[in-house]
């Protein structure tokens, strides 16, 4: 299982707080690419409900992780 940003991007909308089979079903009906469907179904899961994509993604970048001053633009 690999994620990167635009894999991540595709679940930015997604109802969360969610279950691994609503959070595939999502991908599917968005129209995800095959490979974010596929990283979810590899994700071990004992029923727990992920309230973001960082519960997924521990990795994921945050606003904070950007180098940028929103104001100048």
């Amino acid at each position: 299982m690999y994620w990167t940003l635009e894999l991540a991007q595709n679940l930015e909308d997604a109802p969360w707080p969610a279950t691994k089979d609503e959070l595939i079903d999502y991908g599917i009906r968005s129209g995800a690419p095959l490979e974010v469907i596929e990283n979810l179904q590899e994700i071990e899961d004992e029923g727990e409900v992920y309230e973001n994509i960082e519960d997924i993604w521990p990795d994921y970048p945050s606003k904070d992780d950007f180098f940028f001053n929103e104001d100048e633009y």
